[in-house]
């Protein structure tokens, strides 16, 4: 079955780094477009980055854009999401997503949050 592990929060200075890690397992990374979400309490979940395929190409959200960056390792079937120069409000719960369609059917897996926290 498919699942995501998330790991490597943490407590940072504002203007530190800190990598989070995603391991995967139970599907072929080919078929699967694998991403990074946050969570604020009493906000929607909004996405971060994500790798949309196999051809290596990503996408990232204006507010993070520069700072950090996605890569995968398929060797290890790792995610990681390297995050520099972190504010205060990139503050969050960061959830691990894989999604991918069968049958015309979207499915959506994701992982246990970890949680990340920029102090001033």
């Amino acid at each position: 079955d498919v699942q995501l592990q998330a790991s490597g929060g943490g407590v940072v200075r504002t203007g530190g780094s800190l990598t989070l890690s995603c391991k995967v397992s139970g599907f072929t990374f080919d078929d699967y477009s694998i991403g990074w979400f946050r969570q604020v309490p009493g906000k929607e979940r909004e996405g971060v980055s994500c790798i949309i395929g196999p051809d290596g190409s990503t996408a990232y959200a204006d507010s993070v854009k520069g700072r950090f960056t996605i890569s995968v390792n398929y060797a290890m079937n790792t995610v990681y999401l390297q995050m520099n120069s972190l504010k205060p409000q990139d503050t969050a719960v960061y959830f691990c997503n894989a999604r991918t369609v069968i049958n015309g059917l979207r499915m959506n897996y994701w992982g246990r949050g970890t949680l990340v926290t920029v102090s001033s």
